[in-house]
């Protein structure tokens, strides 16, 4: 049974950072599972794409709000994805969910997601 299970959110000021983890059980990839990604949802809002890193190869894939200001990365080793935040603003507050199964920017392409974890950006 795949677990997912992020941690590495808080409350941060505006311009600060955060890393995100989200560590993987019971994942083994496959011709299904080709790579992993973070998603957020902001209160009343719909869940939206934010990266994703291809199992083999590392590639990266991000939604055009956050280049060059969040890098995904993955220790394959460690079944461990991570998202360094860097520069946040108050439009990055969501609770944030790690997802494995696909590099897509579409939510139901992926099959297993963690619990989310709480993103807060004061101004």
């Amino acid at each position: 049974q795949v677990q997912l299970v992020e941690s590495g959110g808080g409350l941060v000021q505006t311009g600060g950072s955060l890393r995100l983890s989200c560590a993987a059980s019971g994942l083994t990839p496959s011709r299904y599972v080709t790579g992993w990604g973070w998603f957020r949802q902001a209160p009343g809002k719909e869940r939206e794409f934010v990266a994703a890193i291809s199992w083999l190869g590392g590639r990266t894939y991000y939604t055009d709000s956050v280049k060059g200001l969040f890098t995904v990365s993955r220790d394959n080793a460690k079944n461990t994805m991570y998202l360094q935040m860097n520069s946040l603003n108050p439009e990055d507050t969501a609770v944030y969910y790690c997802a494995t199964g696909s590099t897509s920017d579409r939510a139901d392409a992926y099959g297993y997601w963690g619990q989310g974890t709480q993103v807060t950006v004061s101004s």
